[in-house]
């Protein structure tokens, strides 16, 4: 009778997944997924500017601006919060996120005290995900683990 062979595990129990893209793929999502997300950020908080109304230049510009700073937050975050220990790690990231929903909330002649609520229970609902996804898969220095 035969049998398959086992096939050998990483130290850490799990067997690998495999990686279906390459290194130029990897390079170019780096920057397309931001620019993506900044592209819907930004017109986004022009629709709920607007309200509804007619697209102005005012409005543009604000949709504009908006992406741009969203999409070099993004960047910068991307390339620092990795460097961070875990727990900073997530709490950026959760930060980032509940100020971008806070801000759309605020384009949408909302109070400051709802947006600021909003955001801040976005923020930290997104915490508790991004916290078990690094303490997972970091140690205690923030570095990944080999597996």
């Amino acid at each position: 009778m035969a049998y398959a062979e086992s096939q050998a595990r990483p130290r850490g129990g799990r067997p690998r997944t495999p990686d279906v893209f390459d290194e130029r793929t990897h390079r170019i999502a780096r920057v397309a997924v931001p620019l993506v997300l900044a592209v819907v950020f930004g017109y986004w908080a022009a629709a709920n500017q607007r309200y509804g109304g007619p697209i102005t230049l005012g409005n543009f510009l604000l949709g504009f601006l908006s992406g741009i700073v969203f999409f070099l937050l993004y960047l910068v975050l991307q390339a620092v919060a990795p460097k961070l220990r875990r727990e900073t790690h997530a709490a950026v990231w959760a930060a980032f996120i509940g100020s971008a929903v806070g801000f759309l909330v605020s384009q949408s002649n909302d109070s400051v005290a709802r947006c600021a609520w909003l955001g801040l229970i976005v923020a930290a609902a997104s915490f508790i995900p991004l916290f078990y996804r690094y303490y997972t898969r970091e140690d205690a220095e923030g570095r990944r683990r080999v597996t």
